[in-house]
């Protein structure tokens, strides 16, 4: 016996397959890599490594959260350098 699903398609799905999606950026995880949400239908998507708008799964989330902490590590090196340099 087969057992059938329903999908059930949301108005805002719809409005997103009939006049596109709405990005907005979500979260800046370095100068060059983001992360985007659709403001209707709440689909994720990120930047890969040429620049490419790619799905937000899991696997490019931990990518992310792991990029942006050595970002940030990076970042506060610079500006305690640029700072010390800076006094002399």
């Amino acid at each position: 016996m087969k057992s059938t699903t329903t999908k059930t398609t949301s108005p805002l799905k719809i409005y997103c397959d009939i006049f596109g999606h709405k990005y907005e950026v979500s979260k800046k995880v370095t100068s060059h890599v983001k992360e985007y949400t659709c403001k209707c239908c709440k689909r994720q998507l990120t930047t890969n490594s040429n620049g490419k708008l790619i799905e937000l799964t899991p696997k490019f989330q931990e990518i992310n959260a792991i990029l942006s902490e050595i970002y940030m590590r990076r970042m506060s090196r610079l500006k305690k350098k640029s700072l010390s340099s800076s006094i002399y």
